[in-house]
């Protein structure tokens, strides 16, 4: 009787197989992204402007509420989300000085002194050229602080919708002043300088504060 002869199946290349599957599901597969604008903290205040922060005069301050029903309340009045970015840039220009808008404080508009080294008696900051020239008193910068406040049943999509909508009026208003003063939009402007400047003149104030819960 004959014997048979045992073949075994050659698995060398299931290895290979199986990273190249492997691969090729990376590639093709797509994942969820957050949506938002990208925004840097500004550094902790020291312990002077904290106390300041605590005493916030109403008019200086814009309270940005969405309900745990996704219902957008501006200083109680209820707003679409697309009606957000006019009433911010409102409160944050306040081109005519309205006594219920924000305070505005003249202030010499600042940048980094490129000669300043640690340990030397120059000034670490030092006044911007062009906005010394056009406001030698001094710039008049809002005191106004938007405050982004949610529930805790509040969706993502619609927090980052208004979130989205405070950042932007910031950017609107920053690009008015940019056209007014360098002629080209804040987004085009080249020198750090004219940028920091721009940054100053219209500092973003949006507090975030910890979600509560509301209710309606």
């Amino acid at each position: 009787m004959a014997r048979q002869s045992n073949q075994e199946i050659n698995a060398g290349s299931m290895a290979d197989i199986a990273f190249l599957l492997l691969i090729f599901f990376l590639v093709t597969t797509t994942m969820d992204t957050d949506a938002g604008l990208s925004r840097q903290l500004p550094p902790m205040p020291d312990e002077e402007q904290q106390k300041d922060d605590n005493k916030i005069k109403e008019r200086n301050l814009l309270i940005v509420l969405i309900n745990k029903q996704d219902r957008l309340l501006v200083n109680g009045e209820e707003l679409r989300v697309k009606q957000l970015r006019e009433r911010a840039i409102e409160f944050i220009e306040n081109t005519a000085n309205q006594e219920d808008l924000p305070e505005k404080k003249y202030e010499i508009i600042k940048i980094k002194n490129p000669k300043y080294y640690p340990g030397s008696d120059l000034p670490k900051k030092v006044p911007h050229n062009l906005f010394e020239q056009r406001f030698p008193e001094g710039y008049a910068v809002s005191k106004g602080v938007i405050s982004l406040q949610n529930d805790r049943g509040t969706s993502y999509k619609m927090y980052i919708e208004v979130q989205n909508e405070l950042v932007a009026a910031y950017s609107e208003v920053r690009d008015r002043l940019s056209k007014r003063m360098f002629q080209k939009p804040y987004e085009a402007l080249n020198e750090e300088d004219d940028v920091n400047a721009i940054r100053a003149a219209i500092p973003q104030r949006i507090s975030e504060a910890e979600p509560k819960n509301i209710g309606n």
